[in-house]
């Protein structure tokens, strides 16, 4: 195990041991701005319609700036996961359902929202035979009939390397498939002991040549990496075609999640953008407050698979 555990780190997961007591440095605060019109549009229709999506149940920094955009993001599959990642705040358990009604409504939800692009993510249903696939590429066919101009990424778990549920998705057409990465190779047992560092970058991989989706993955940044397997790990993913990436810092959800060891300074951020397009990446998102979803819309223009309607494009001049 040592040569799992980072270098230096404070704790790792030792549930009932308090959280680190440190300061969150200037960079990582954010005034709130004003709500806009198409904010206070989408608001005032998730009301009505009793929806909900992961910007808002997450608490993300930067969800006027998306719905002004008319872009957010949805979660599938269910409340529970079937796997269990240190990071992450989503529920571990044993799924009780399969609502195959799911597809229908997120669509009608995008529809009433008038997104512009929509990011559709997922719970790991390891205990369907299909790992959720047909509904991640239902919800993808669904978007389309009813708004035909709306984008949509789909960010997706491994499938446990199952070729054909990944065909399945990709023959839905997504604009962006997305599968992350989120650590570098020493850590990834650690930090993903569900997941396989190789079996992500042979995802990416196979929806390059599969597909003609861009290839998106994101990197999250505190738990222990140094700069030199940053670089790698962005280097491995290039190696695989992958075309958006996007590098944030890990937030330490609670004293029962992986440990804080530190938080990344905003220049550190700025070289890996500066790497990235160095390497050939379409578009590298990298920052503090940046989330895999974050300006999901612009990034898909960057890797030339889709178009922003006129009308948005007028919205954000």
């Amino acid at each position: 195990m040592t040569n799992i555990i980072p270098e230096g780190a404070q704790r790792l997961t030792l549930v009932g041991v308090p959280q680190v007591a440190e300061r969150k440095p200037s960079w990582l605060k954010r005034d709130v701005p004003l709500a806009g019109p198409n904010y206070r549009d989408i608001k005032r229709t998730m009301r009505d319609l009793d929806l909900h999506t992961v910007c808002e149940e997450a608490a993300c920094p930067n969800i006027h700036e998306c719905w002004e955009a008319r872009e957010a993001t949805f979660l599938i599959g269910g409340p529970d996961c079937t796997r269990r990642c240190g990071f992450c705040e989503i529920a571990t358990g044993k799924p009780t359902e399969y609502d195959t009604e799911e597809p229908r409504r997120v669509a009608e939800a995008v529809e009433a929202m008038g997104l512009n692009f929509a990011v559709v993510t997922g719970v790991a249903r390891d205990d369907i035979p299909d790992r959720a696939s047909w509904l991640y590429a239902e919800t993808c066919r669904q978007i389309k009939q009813r708004l035909p101009h709306c984008g949509v990424e789909l960010l997706v778990d491994d499938f446990r390397g199952d070729a054909d549920q990944l065909r399945t998705v990709l023959e839905s057409l997504p604009e962006v498939l997305a599968h992350n990465l989120e650590t570098p190779r020493r850590l990834f047992r650690h930090v993903r002991p569900g997941f396989d560092y190789d079996g992500s970058l042979e995802l990416l991989s196979r929806a390059k040549q599969w597909s003609g989706s861009a290839t998106k993955s994101n990197l999250m940044l505190g738990m222990g990496e140094r700069e030199g397997e940053v670089l790698e790990a962005m280097r491995d993913l290039r190696d695989v075609g992958c075309d958006i990436l996007t590098i944030n810092q890990y937030l330490q959800p609670s004293h029962k999640h992986l440990a804080l060891q530190r938080f990344v300074e905003p220049s550190e951020f700025e070289s890996y953008a500066t790497a990235g397009a160095e390497m050939g990446f379409a578009h590298v998102e990298a920052g503090a407050l940046v989330r895999s979803s974050y300006r999901a819309g612009r990034q898909a223009e960057s890797a030339g698979v889709w178009t922003r309607p006129l009308d948005a494009e007028r919205q954000l001049a």
